[in-house]
């Protein structure tokens, strides 16, 4: 590819996110050139084509994914793209599954693939200025005192269940940026009787590795968009972050005038998605309007691990909403050879149930035998001791399995 070549993008799905990153791919010379679950008169230029022609590097550079009409065809989709290598921009949150979010993740780390999630409002400079705001309270050095709490304030036209978990998937993010990974969360004002078309009333607390608690609620009226703030001793420091990118964010602190400065998410994102090409070996793409170099206060791009971390986040409302009170989160980390510890576990405790069984058995059988004298059933009770070793020897003989693939892996 020349110093002039621009990307060739499919797309799999559109929501009006990903609109706007295909707008401004096409603005910079890119071109949609695939498309699929995408309506013709959208891309007049792009191929309407089934979801298998994206799997073709020699088809398109990198296929963006939208999550209007999220069908779990479309879900399987993405999984063999992310399995075959396919460069990977995607809207979030895609599916509200944490499952399904830490499966991708652990196809993509094993292949070492290219995967981009639509996370831009913890780039903007704002959310790097709240952040040293609260480390310097947390380092005692606070200009407005110490901060007491960090407050998003989501503003939703559409209150519905799905809406409403999706907005804290989003916005999850920010909470992990400012204050940490939560340790224990809980959802207040939904009930689980609820009617799921009309959330309107939702709060969520965070607890974290800080002493400053996080709260998210839902509000009503205004523009839809996230009000996100610090409530400090000397008054609050806030960040308003409008839905439609085209208008402009706020900063407003006590004692100094509101700054407004206007963002684009859309070609951010796309220059994301250009380091991650040539970061990650594939071909280099030649645009150079990318990330700004910035300093070590600079929030850093999100990985798909922080896509997964923030929907497993917005997983665990419904549970508190069941449970009627706070839940753990115990921050685990997910990989084939976490799977296979909790599957051995799990086969382990499995193995001395059966075992025990076993036992009781042999014993009654035993003695019938004895009393009537059959002499196989005799011989059948007199070897559970050899079939319960044999299962044993098996069970750790299977621990050997991680060294065996680690080795096959490092010849590779």
């Amino acid at each position: 590819m020349g110093n002039n070549a621009s990307m060739k993008l499919g797309m799999l799905g559109i929501d009006a996110r990903i609109a706007a990153v295909a707008a401004a791919a096409i603005r910079r010379g890119d071109s949609v050139v695939l498309a699929v679950d995408v309506s013709p008169e959208a891309f007049p230029g792009a191929s309407v084509v089934d979801d298998q022609s994206l799997l073709d590097p020699a088809a398109c550079d990198a296929v963006l994914v939208g999550s209007d009409d999220w069908s779990g065809e479309r879900a399987e989709a993405v999984r063999l793209l992310v399995q075959a290598g396919r460069p990977l921009l995607v809207s979030h949150p895609l599916e509200l599954s944490m499952l399904w979010a830490w499966e991708v993740e652990m196809i993509r780390r094993d292949i070492n693939g290219v995967l981009v999630p639509l996370l831009p409002e913890r780039l903007h400079p704002f959310v790097a200025r709240l952040r040293q705001l609260l480390e310097a309270s947390l380092a005692g050095g606070g200009l407005l005192g110490d901060v007491e709490s960090v407050v998003l304030e989501r503003r939703l036209t559409l209150r519905s269940r799905e809406a409403v978990l999706r907005a804290v998937a989003r916005d999850a993010d920010l909470v992990r940026v400012l204050a940490g990974e939560p340790a224990r969360m809980s959802a207040l004002g939904v009930t689980p009787d609820t009617d799921p078309a009309n959330w309107h009333s939702l709060v969520v607390g965070f607890s974290g590795p800080t002493s400053v608690p996080v709260r998210w609620q839902t509000t009503s009226g205004g523009e839809p968009g996230l009000r996100l703030g610090l409530q400090c001793g000397g008054g609050i420091v806030a960040v308003v972050i409008p839905d439609d990118p085209s208008q402009a964010w706020t900063w407003s602190q006590p004692g100094e005038a509101d700054l407004q400065q206007a963002y684009d998410p859309a070609g951010l994102m796309l220059s994301v998605l250009d380091r991650s090409l040539r970061s990650g070996g594939a071909a280099v793409v030649p645009h150079e309007a990318a990330i700004p170099e910035t300093d070590d206060a600079a929030v850093p791009a999100a990985t798909w691990a922080d896509a997964a971390r923030a929907v497993e986040l917005a997983d665990a409302v419904p549970r508190s909403i069941a449970k009627g009170r706070g839940v753990d989160l115990h921050q685990e980390e997910f990989s084939d050879l976490g799977t296979f510890r909790g599957t051995m576990a799990s086969l382990g405790c499995g193995i001395i149930m059966a075992a025990l069984v076993l036992v009781v058995v042999a014993a009654l059988v035993g003695g019938l035998a004895h009393e009537f004298g059959w002499a196989f059933g005799g011989w059948l009770a007199g070897t559970w001791p050899f079939v319960a070793l044999a299962a044993l020897g098996g069970f750790l003989i299977l621990q050997f399995l991680p060294l065996l693939v680690a080795s096959s892996r490092e010849h590779e």
